[in-house]
């Protein structure tokens, strides 16, 4: 294929698309990469990761995985997952790359398809998926491997770690995301009412349900279904779910005709589903349909890194317009704190703090942290400010506005302290 064929077949493409050298220096772009990345210059000839990423050497010497370095050792198209710069921040994609070879055989250059991760962003955004730690990312990478296919799904993680909105992320970004989600809450439904609130009910097998009744996986149909503490599924339901997954069939309760659902099924549990087949209470063969394809959310302990993005979001969304900022003492004890709750119990600290807090500034006094347990006391705290900076700019890797914000400085200050560091590391 001649440049003129491949800059033509860039055009005609409704995706942002990247044409790109084998030394990622790129060569041409489609007018929806233009208005995707908005760029005040033009960004021929500069190379994709400057471009795409605000660093000064490739993804794979950055901390990213490389789809380009990927595919010049295999020699075949490879699918990543990348957190881009963007005018409305910083949002993970979908990287789809294919090398383009000549007659000899010999990759020539890249074509990058680059596709928006809905309900994924970098930075903040009410009701998405926030974070840039290693943890994270790692799961963020199989969230995109998950939406792409239309497999059962089990997210495994602790309670409060956001497993719904993982699904939710998964769900939007497949190809069922027009279609109804529908929550099941497995631990919340009385066993007695499961099979008519899971399946429906006929008409006539109740006096107060005289015309019958739709079920979730009636609702549900042609979308996905969501089944939150899977592992608290009466065992008298476990079989009737069991057949749903193999068949695609289903019977309403008082009814002996099947009925037919086209539903994708993604499970959470908060449990070792293995150990509760072992004792006799779920189901093994259950187990190994739901768990197709594991994802595991992280603890909230093991992404602390991410807390000031948390709390960014959070506190716009808590306390919209009051610009409250977190003192450097504050900030140190939510990153050193343990988390059983999860972000669940981080909203719980700044919701406290938000009604605590009468100025600008939350402060120690406002979060009520509990007391840490003898022998996990935290490390001593890091009492100035520029200790603070020196502590999170290794995890960091946005932009200096953002990372200014989540400290609670002016972008001036911000650069003053980081020029005093590199002067100390200089000497």
């Amino acid at each position: 294929m001649s440049f003129t064929e491949l800059t033509s077949f860039l055009q005609a493409q409704t995706e942002p698309h990247v044409l790109f050298d084998t030394q990622y220096r790129i060569i041409a772009v489609n007018q929806a990469f233009r208005k995707y990345c908005n760029p005040g210059d033009s960004v021929i000839g500069r190379p994709c990761y400057e471009v795409s990423h605000n660093y000064d050497m490739p993804c794979d010497r950055s901390g990213e995985t490389c789809p380009l370095a990927k595919s010049r050792r295999s020699g075949k198209p490879e699918r990543v997952l990348h957190m881009h710069h963007t005018p409305n921040g910083e949002e993970y994609v979908s990287i789809e790359l294919t090398p383009i070879k000549n007659l000899s055989g010999e990759i020539t250059c890249y074509v990058e398809k680059i596709e928006p991760v809905k309900m994924a962003k970098g930075l903040t955004e009410r009701n998405s998926l926030q974070g840039q730690s290693p943890t994270f990312r790692k799961m963020m990478e199989l969230v995109g491997k998950a939406a792409s296919a239309d497999i059962n799904i089990l997210l495994c993680g602790e309670s409060g770690t956001g497993k719904e909105l993982v699904a939710q992320a998964i769900h939007r970004a497949g190809k069922r995301a027009a279609r109804p989600f529908i929550v099941v809450d497995c631990s919340g439904i009385a066993e007695s009412h499961f099979e008519s609130e899971l399946f429906g009910q006929e008409r006539g097998t109740h006096p107060k349900n005289g015309s019958g009744k739709k079920g979730l996986v009636d609702a549900a149909d042609g979308g996905t279904l969501f089944l939150d503490e899977v592992g608290d599924l009466p065992l008298s339901i476990q079989s009737k779910l069991l057949r749903l997954l193999e068949t695609g069939a289903y019977r309403r309760s008082g009814s002996a005709d099947l009925r037919r659902a086209d539903i994708r099924i993604i499970s959470a549990t908060s449990h070792n589903l293995l150990k509760k087949a072992g004792d006799g209470l779920f189901r093994k063969d259950l187990y190994y349909r739901l768990d197709i394809f594991p994802i595991y959310v992280p603890a909230l302990r093991d992404r602390l890194e991410d807390i000031p993005l948390l709390i960014a979001s959070l506190l716009e969304i808590m306390a919209p317009g009051r610009n409250l900022t977190v003192s450097d003492e504050a900030m140190y004890l939510l990153q050193t704190y343990r988390y059983p709750g999860n972000v669940r119990e981080l909203r719980n600290f700044l919701e406290r703090a938000c009604l605590l807090c009468e100025r600008c500034e939350i402060r120690p006094e406002h979060l009520l942290i509990p007391e840490p347990e003898d022998g996990d006391a935290p490390p001593p705290l890091p009492v100035s400010p520029k200790a603070r900076l020196k502590q999170l700019l290794p995890a960091f890797s946005g932009k200096r506005k953002a990372l200014a914000k989540m400290l609670g400085i002016s972008e001036r200050t911000l650069y003053r302290r980081l020029s005093e560091l590199q002067e100390k590391e200089n000497r």
